[in-house]
């Protein structure tokens, strides 16, 4: 019986279930930053070691892969502008980075659904029609990866800044239009009985523009606070796509690859809406922005602080949290944040970071920034750990962030954060805000916490502050 198994096909069955396995090892390491490296690389060896098994041994109809030379051309055209790419890329534009690349997936699985499409089994269709379980996953895999896609390309663009967030509150009613549109031409292509694959080749395309169309809509109106959401649902629709093409291709590593990228995003989505305390369909169709925010309040006076008078603070405090947020990642500060916290490390003063799920523009960004600074992870606290302490804490220094330490998020009703959960720094016994004016955080509303009596105004940019705070530790 076994001399009838065909050598390369279990073989290939193997491999795929050791890559599988190292997707998974590598996934789990991601979960922790001091392990995060050694998890890419296994689960980039999975993604090797499937592709390399994938040409030599996979056979369709007895047949071996064709043009290879093609195939390695584009793997490594593809490989050197990714590399290139993720090389160059500033620590700022990291979140547009993922967001670009999740809609690559999403694009290649929508090509995959595309391609496959008029490929079906002239015999499955002439015994099923379309109501079956090959043309289901190609509609699924064509939907869900151009939504993916076209919703991943206006992030980038928002993320870049180089589209606004407009107020369009008619686009609820145009995204459910495109949607109930979408769904009822799935129904109208699947119910088809007795046709020529070749004559329907075109009902691919017309789903394709309104999929296209409806991720452009569906992205447009949220709002930028809401961008960290946005892109782990977008990451578990690229995943979901994925999937859709090991069902077509029975291939296992595909499919468990799609599946672990789909489930891990979808929790992740769960959890940044928890972190924000709203529902996920509020994110999808009220983006934060705009007022709200303790219009009936008297703003007051803010007081400033200079440089001199921070660094005597800090080197003679007990314990100190510092809050970063995205002003950090724009001033590129975080190593020299990170030669100040050593600095009042040897003075003896505790010093900590408190993290918020959401601070800065996709999930992980303050973990992935102070990473690279070498941070010890020992030093970063989750937000409602560090909210506990908070009363005891002698200074929090907040650099670059606002929405994630808006008080507005406990007292204000009014507030489009209201029941946000937030770090709570206006407890602190002092307060000092770096940043480089007024402005309003991604959330477009105002923050009281630099009209507070605790709290002083430290303007300029992170990095000449930071810098300047240094030497003044320095000569103390």
């Amino acid at each position: 019986m076994l001399q009838n198994i065909p050598i390369g096909l279990s073989v290939l069955e193997l491999i795929y279930l050791i890559a599988s396995v190292l997707f998974i090892l590598g996934l789990k390491k991601l979960s922790h930053p001091e392990t995060a490296r050694r998890g890419n690389i296994l689960s980039a060896a999975g993604m090797v070691l499937a592709i390399i098994c994938t040409i030599l041994f996979h056979k369709k109809d007895g047949q071996p892969i064709g043009h290879i030379g093609l195939i390695l051309l584009a793997i490594g055209i593809g490989t050197f502008i990714g590399w290139t790419i993720a090389v160059k890329v500033k620590m700022t534009a990291m979140p547009q980075l993922v967001s670009f690349f999740n809609g690559m997936g999403g694009a290649a699985a929508a090509l995959i659904s595309l391609m496959e499409f008029p490929r079906m089994n002239p015999e499955l269709i002439a015994r099923t029609g379309m109501m079956n379980g090959h043309a289901i996953a190609i509609l699924i895999g064509l939907i869900i990866g151009s939504v993916s896609f076209a919703g991943s390309m206006i992030a980038f663009g928002k993320l870049a800044e180089k589209i606004g967030d407009p107020k369009l509150k008619f686009m609820r009613v145009v995204n459910l239009a495109f949607m109930a549109g979408i769904l009822a031409f799935t129904v109208f292509i699947l119910t088809q009985k007795n046709i020529n694959l070749e004559n329907i080749t075109w009902m691919a395309y017309v789903l394709l523009g309104l999929s296209l169309i409806y991720g452009v809509t569906f992205v447009i109106p949220i709002g930028g606070a809401d961008m960290p959401v946005v892109i782990s649902l977008l990451n578990s629709f690229t995943g979901v796509a994925a999937a859709m093409g090991g069902f077509l291709y029975d291939n296992q590593v595909m499919l468990t690859g799609g599946i672990l990228v789909g489930s891990a995003g979808t929790i992740l989505t769960i959890l940044m809406c928890k972190a924000m305390n709203r529902s996920l369909l509020n994110v999808l169709i009220g983006a934060f922005g705009g007022g709200g925010a303790g219009l009936d309040k008297v703003a007051g006076n803010i007081k400033e602080i200079s440089v001199s008078d921070t660094a005597v603070l800090l080197s003679y405090s007990q314990k100190v949290v510092i809050v970063p947020g995205y002003g950090l990642a724009v001033a590129q500060a975080q190593h020299l944040c990170h030669e100040m916290e050593k600095m009042l490390d040897e003075k003896g003063v505790n010093v900590r970071y408190a993290i918020h799920p959401v601070a800065g523009r996709m999930p992980g960004h303050m973990n992935v920034l102070l990473a690279e600074a070498d941070v010890s992870y020992d030093k970063l606290s989750e937000s409602d750990e560090i909210n506990e302490d908070m009363p005891n804490v002698d200074v929090v220094v907040v650099i670059g962030a606002n929405d994630v330490v808006n008080p507005a998020a406990v007292d204000d009703p009014s507030s489009p954060i209201y029941g946000m959960p937030v770090v709570r720094v206006w407890e602190a016994k002092n307060v000092i805000v770096m940043k480089r004016g007024m402005g309003k955080g991604y959330a477009a509303i105002e923050n009281f916490l630099f009209y507070n009596d605790n709290t002083r105004m430290l303007f300029g940019n992170a990095k000449d502050s930071i810098q300047k705070l240094i030497s003044e530790i320095k000569s103390l």
